[in-house]
């Protein structure tokens, strides 16, 4: 293996120990080899990395993992057999960071929830930081300037190239010195209790995928403005954008982005010449495409066409319920001050807006820490 030199010797904190970096992990023996000692080892950090901007549906790219002495990056589209790899991640308390995109991953991907992790950016939050990024927390604590080049890469593709593969490791080798500092402050501050609130409810809420509601996932931004007419265009703009993205393997805004559906969906309404508003750059056989919806969608009977969006009727609001809502949001907002932490962290105005309204339910969607500092119990 080769050995990682860290050249920053004016790190205010120190890495835990000399730090090995493993090639990739594509093969079964490297895999359970790997396993064995992560049974071992004291502690595990996680990351990932996927094709989101390169490729549709996304995908599990790569898993980057750093144990005591080891940091190993291991290929997922390699075939391997993960079940024991998850199997020893899960007899850990996982340190993670910003762990909601991941742990999304890994379910959709590999039916994969961790039980329990350490989520470095909540900890932050928790501390009072308002800059939590893994770069800016680890300047902040370790000195160590992170790499950012291969943000946007194509984790897909093979080989790694050498910055790739230092930019993922960078993910995970610095966050046991990040865990430490965190958990120390959170001691002090007596917000443990808090932050493993949190990361459950991370897990959970993360962990869960939601049935699509199919008179819906057509409904893009910028789509509440449109009449009955020009949804019927977008409705048709839409699934043909999802079909050509998965035949083409591509992002679908890479076949056509929002604002152009919703520009050419609109000129539907206006009875204007839509053939400008199809991205010059676009293949001809694309704004072909493009013209057939727009033509089906105008073609589309008027008793067919999807209704205008309207929001549900404000719910009237009693003296009580407001004097009860100005009670909460008055407790949160001088909790918060106190704490010196974002008051959001404690509840949403949307949630405030329930408790003072008595809504079915609310009390067991809330945090029992939140429920405490809010007098909700």
């Amino acid at each position: 293996m080769i050995l990682l030199i860290i050249g920053r010797t004016d790190a205010r904190r120190p890495l835990f120990g000399p730090v090995y970096c493993a090639a990739v992990i594509d093969q079964e023996d490297l895999l359970s080899a790997f396993v064995a000692d992560l049974d071992k080892a004291d502690w595990t950090a996680l990351d990932t990395e996927a094709d989101s901007l390169h490729a549709y549906p996304e995908k599990l790219c790569l898993i980057q993992i750093t144990i005591p002495g080891q940091d190993v990056l291991i290929d997922p589209l390699a075939g391997l057999d993960l079940n024991n790899l998850f199997a020893a991640l899960n007899r850990h308390t996982i340190l993670m960071h910003g762990a909601d995109y991941d742990v999304r991953l890994f379910k959709l991907g590999h039916d994969f929830v961790p039980n329990r992790i350490f989520d470095t950016m909540l900890a932050a939050r928790l501390t009072g930081r308002t800059s939590f990024g893994l770069s800016h927390l680890c300047q902040e604590f370790l000195g160590v300037e992170l790499e950012k080049t291969s943000q946007k890469a194509n984790w897909a593709q093979r080989p790694l190239t050498e910055k790739m593969e230092e930019y993922a490791r960078n993910d995970t080798r610095h966050l046991r010195p990040l865990v430490e500092a965190l958990r120390g402050e959170l001691q002090a501050k007596g917000r443990l209790d808090w932050h493993a609130q949190e990361c459950d409810r991370l897990v959970r809420d993360n962990s869960v995928l939601r049935e699509v509601d199919p008179d819906q996932v057509w409904r893009i931004k910028g789509s509440a403005r449109l009449e009955p007419r020009a949804l019927a265009v977008l409705r048709e703009l839409w699934h043909w954008r999802e079909k050509e993205a998965r035949r083409r393997n591509r992002p679908p805004f890479f076949i056509l982005s929002p604002d152009a559906m919703i520009k050419i969906s609109e000129s539907a309404q206006t009875g204007s010449d839509a053939s400008g508003l199809i991205p010059r750059r676009m293949p001809e056989h694309r704004r072909r495409e493009v013209q057939r919806c727009l033509k089906n969608g105008r073609a589309v009977p008027e008793s067919d066409c999807p209704e205008k969006h309207r929001p549900p009727p404000r719910k009237h609001i009693t003296p009580a319920q407001k004097k009860r809502f100005e009670e909460i949001q008055s407790r949160r907002n001088r909790e918060a001050k106190e704490l010196e932490i974002d008051p959001t962290i404690i509840a949403s105005r949307a949630t405030m807006v329930r408790l003072a309204c008595e809504a079915d339910g609310v009390l067991d969607e809330i945090l029992p820490w939140h429920r405490e500092l809010l007098g909700v119990d």
